[in-house]
């Protein structure tokens, strides 16, 4: 009977020790990113706060600045103005920002835009797809698209001015 619970235990604990181990490395070591620096972008059709869908491959010939925030994210209520700031100067030079915010309300999203008079297309990811997708993790993450649709570079945090300008230049068609 003993040597029956000291196996039965044992097999317990290997079992839980081999989930705490993969949860461990699939959260601090494995690489998340589904794609990276030279890869050819996923094509996605996400709507905007108007019900309009955009469609990655409808911005070919562009570069695109895309995004992926939220309304509670701190680095992200940062860089919207200066991002809005930047799409004022290079939206006419070809170069487009797509910020696709992550399975929060419409009612929400349309007073953060309203509050810092955000203009560029702002998408919905309802069901988090897109950012699964890209393998994004965590917020914000901006994905650097250049006119053939290739990522050129990829940043996960907050951005500031300089970064964002350095960045339209390098997408800039």
């Amino acid at each position: 009977m003993k040597k029956r619970r000291l196996f039965i235990r044992t097999t317990i604990l290997t079992i839980l020790l081999v989930a705490v181990g993969y949860t461990l490395y699939t959260q601090f070591i494995a690489d998340k990113q589904a794609f990276s620096v030279g890869d050819q972008a996923p094509n996605f059709v996400l709507q905007d706060l108007e019900g309009n869908e955009h469609k990655l491959s409808d911005y070919k010939g562009k570069g695109v600045f895309l995004n992926f925030w939220g309304t509670w994210c701190k680095p992200c209520e940062k860089e919207m103005p200066v991002m809005e700031a930047q799409y004022a100067k290079y939206k006419d030079q070809g170069v487009e920002i797509l910020a696709a915010n992550v399975d929060e309300t419409d009612v929400a999203v349309k007073q953060f835009a309203n509050r810092y008079g955000l203009s560029f297309p702002i998408l919905m990811d309802r069901d988090s797809q897109v950012l699964h997708a890209y393998g994004v993790d965590p917020l914000p993450t901006t994905f650097l698209i250049d006119k053939n649709g290739k990522i050129v570079d990829v940043f996960i945090g907050g951005l500031d001015e300089q970064r964002i300008q350095e960045y339209m230049e390098l997408i800039k068609p």
